[in-house]
């Protein structure tokens, strides 16, 4: 646990500066669920009106108090909470939970300029900050429940092993109850608000090592210190402690909600996913995805693949299963010969046995069949996953021994096992033996998915685990290099690029194209613009001398006419290849270098099939990020074409990736549009290029 913020989670005294006796009250609230829910510390009401709140002894101010508390709940408005805090910072609080309101989420400006001023001076006295804004902390495992939420009336606390961390109050206690709705206990369930100073991801660190943590649940609106969330994914990571997030803010109204909410600044969203894929952090959709895996996640199975066996005593779920496992990228494999046998002398002769395994209507005859058939689907290399459904059951059926025997093979195999039923019964008997239930096939399919899919993000970001640090970007005024600057230093990098020479009169420029001997492209060079075509600066298979010559007039010419720097031409041989690919780079001011590959041409921007990656990366995560667009078919090669030669282009990614990484960087993005593919290695090369860096 970050040394700092323990006092944030485990606090062996808590004060609250604006007591109040009304338990309903924000200053009262607290000393409430204090007193209700265990906490054993200290608790100081302060109060300069009353010298006894709720039961408790009060002092009129923190000085009062013999020795400073560990944490201070600070719930005074305004410029008497600022008054507050520097008490607080004087007295020796370690960690403050400011819940006063109107600060930067009222105020861009002096709000935020106020949230900074008191961070300085909390740390320099060495205490820290939660929110402002903040509805509080809450850690059910030591009962220091600093919160003013209504949800712990409403619904009965538990501990247990999922922790929750929030910039949302709401969203710190809408998962709480929704899990304690299924019966899961939550040890943690904690909102900073407005991140002054300690952050969502700062906290997810500390809450990520709590020992008693098996799921961290994780509600960001935005995120201004990745290295904390990537530190606190590997601290999960070494743990076994899957993170699922949700990230809201997708939208340009979401964004803009998100800023009157918390005074949240917006992140590009598709840089956000690509940061939490690369840490194995699971991006969830809505409220239902972030915790309707959290039962199987709990069970501790650890998935070898996406194989789905689907079981059921109904015909159409086992048709409905097989879609909707084929919907959520899961695959149903036949049975091996031997296995089907095996099924056959259990099953009736009318039942199926291939995958998916019909029981039929025998199940109301034999209960047993689960029991005997299961034993027989964990034996067979397709089985990676188990679906089972029962659409239809009652009391003429032995649904506890169906339930019984189902937990059994989960529990022997280790194998991912979900159920879908509709019927409450069934649905009871089988959550009572911790079988995650749902009420449809897609449902429970969707789970299946995200939980096997996860488990890959985590294994692929294991594989890396590398520490991230911040990164400062560089520094100065941008420049654009021109086409032949943007070449050179692509190639230096190791990303082949095609033939050309930069010509600088039309002689010069002929004499290229004689050399190259053949049809040649001639470009416009200038360090002053980054897009050609628009100003007629490219022309393409120019055969003969006087076409040449008067391209390179031509592009004189216009370049004068845009007053841009006149660097000469480029003359290139005509390149043939199969496909047009894009490989770029920027810098984001948040999450660092952010690398492009995907589809390419001049179609790029109006239909976008592109995916982003966060170095570090390996050549099989490009594959992997390729394999993902709406392109991959092609790739492999359609009606009777040959495989792309994909290897130099991967290779070229990670270089673009290593040169936008490497200490001292100065290059802010990179547009290599298009990178020819082909189906050798040799046909793979850069055709045209624009790099811009820091001077």
């Amino acid at each position: 646990m970050t040394s700092d913020l323990r006092a944030a989670l485990d606090p062996s005294s808590i004060a609250i500066i604006g007591a109040s006796e009304n338990p309903n009250k924000i200053g009262g609230r607290p000393i409430d669920y204090l007193k209700r829910f265990g906490f054993r510390g200290e608790v100081y009401p302060v109060n300069p009106k009353r010298t006894e709140v709720q039961g408790l002894r009060s002092v009129p101010r923190l000085a009062d108090l013999d020795a400073a508390p560990e944490m201070a709940v600070v719930a005074v408005p305004g410029d008497d909470a600022i008054r507050a805090l520097d008490e607080c910072g004087e007295m020796g609080v370690k960690v403050a939970v400011l819940m006063s309101s109107g600060f930067g989420e009222m105020d861009p400006v002096g709000g935020k300029a106020k949230e900074r001023m008191m961070t300085e001076r909390a740390r320099a006295r060495g205490m820290r900050i939660v929110g402002p804004n903040t509805q509080g902390l809450a850690n059910f495992g030591t009962g220091a429940i600093a919160s003013f939420s209504s949800m712990f009336i409403e619904v009965e606390p538990k501990d247990g092993p999922v922790g929750i961390v929030s910039q949302s109050g709401a969203m710190s206690v809408v998962p709480w109850g929704l899990l304690r709705a299924r019966g899961i206990g939550v040890r943690h369930a904690h909102a900073t608000g407005n991140d002054a100073d300690v952050t969502a991801c700062e906290l997810a660190m500390a809450v990520a090592a709590d020992p008693g943590v098996e799921l961290l649940l994780l509600y960001l609106e935005s995120i201004r210190d990745p290295h904390h969330l990537a530190e606190a994914a590997r601290i999960a990571r070494k743990r076994g402690v899957p993170i699922v997030a949700l990230k809201s803010g997708r939208t340009g109204a979401g964004q803009s909600a998100a800023k009157s909410h918390t005074g949240a600044l917006a992140n590009e969203d598709r840089v956000v996913s690509a940061f939490l894929e690369q840490h194995g952090i699971w991006r969830a959709e809505d409220n239902a995805g972030l915790v309707e895996a959290a039962e199987l996640y709990l069970k501790g199975s650890r998935p070898s693949g996406r194989r789905i066996v689907v079981v059921s005593n109904s015909g159409a779920t086992c048709v409905m299963g097989a879609d909707a496992a084929v919907a959520h990228d899961l695959s149903l494999a036949p049975l091996s010969d031997g296995t089907q046998a095996k099924l056959r002398a259990i099953l009736p002769a009318f039942a199926a046995t291939a995958n998916p395994i019909d029981i039929t209507a025998a199940l109301l005859t034999n209960s047993s069949l689960f029991g005997q058939i299961l034993p027989v689907v964990a034996e067979d290399p397709a089985a990676d996953a188990v679906f089972v459904g029962i659409p239809v059951s009652g009391r003429a059926y032995d649904v506890e021994a169906f339930a019984r025997d189902t937990a059994r093979f989960a529990q022997e195999t280790g194998k991912p096992v979900v159920l879908a039923a509709p019927q409450r019964l069934v649905a009871d008997a089988f959550e009572a033996k911790g079988i995650p239930v749902f009420t449809g096939e897609s449902a429970a399919m969707r789970v299946l998915h995200q939980f096997i899919a996860h488990h890959e993000l985590i294994a692929r970001a294991a594989a890396r685990d590398e520490k991230q640090e911040p990164i400062d970007p560089p520094a100065g005024e941008s420049r654009l290099l021109d086409e032949a600057e943007s070449l050179a230093r692509l190639a230096a990098a190791g990303v082949p690029v095609v033939p050309h020479r930069l010509c600088r009169s039309a002689e010069e420029a002929v004499e290229a194209a004689r050399a190259f001997g053949g049809p040649v492209a001639v470009k416009g060079c200038s360090s002053g613009i980054a897009h050609k075509t628009e100003l007629g600066l490219v022309h393409l298979g120019l055969a003969d001398e006087a076409a040449v010559a008067a391209a390179f007039a031509a592009c004189e010419a216009a370049i004068a006419a845009a007053e841009a720097p006149f660097a000469g031409v480029l003359v290139a041989p005509m390149t043939k290849g199969r496909r047009e690919l894009v490989l770029g780079a920027h810098r984001d001011p948040v999450f660092g270098p952010v690398i492009l590959v995907g589809d390419g041409g001049r179609y790029v921007e109006a239909m976008p099939d592109v995916r982003l990656l966060l170095p570090p990366f390996t050549r099989e995560d490009v594959r992997a990020a390729l394999g993902s667009l709406r392109l991959a078919p092609l790739l492999d090669g359609v009606r009777g074409e040959p495989p792309l030669a994909l290897d130099p282009y991967l290779d070229a990614a990670a270089a673009i990736g290593r040169l936008m990484s490497e200490p001292g960087s100065r290059i802010d993005s990179i547009d290599v549009n298009p990178i020819l593919v082909g189906a050798r290695s040799e046909d793979c090369v850069a055709l045209d290029a624009v790099v811009v860096e820091r001077d």
